[in-house]
């Protein structure tokens, strides 16, 4: 793992720029190669953001011509600890039945909430038994996740 330092602080890099895009690239190929149909990608903000905007991006390339909307989300506002309770602040306003729905978010923030972690679980299942396609993202692997439950870890590759 290489070294930078970032406004006086060292941050590890675990995976290049370029291994980043390849990845990328090749999630996206992934989904073009399922042949979604009118395809909703749903960016949960804001630690999703840059993440998504490069998968579009990529899928635009790949022959995608995806529909884009976001949901907004807190549970943070000014502390710097969760409060427990999440808002939504923006809900989605394209319709989403009988359609393909890629919704991406952050993963590492369900950990330790036992609820969410719940609520998680049956809808990554019933999205994968439906034939759809689910993006995390997450700032480090799930393995590594303290407070993430077991049969989580499993359903994420680590």
């Amino acid at each position: 793992m290489s070294e930078q330092i970032i406004e006086g602080h060292r941050i590890g890099v675990l995976f290049s720029e370029s291994q980043i895009a390849d990845r990328i690239s090749e999630l996206a190929r992934e989904i073009a190669a399922r042949k979604p149909e009118r395809l909703l990608v749903v960016p949960v903000l804001k630690g999703s953001f840059i993440f998504a905007a490069d998968l579009i991006r990529a899928m635009h390339r790949a022959g995608l011509s995806p529909e884009v909307d976001f949901m907004i989300l807190a549970s943070y506002r000014a502390a710097t600890k969760s409060s427990g309770q999440v808002e939504v602040l923006r809900d989605i306003e394209s319709i989403v039945k009988e359609r393909d729905v890629l919704l991406i978010d952050d993963v590492q923030f369900i950990a330790g909430k036992e609820r969410s972690q719940e609520e998680f679980f049956h809808t990554f299942n019933t999205l994968l038994d439906g034939r759809n396609q689910v993006v995390l993202t997450c700032d480090r692997p799930a393995c590594e996740i303290k407070n993430l439950e077991p049969r989580l870890i499993s359903r994420f590759e680590c």
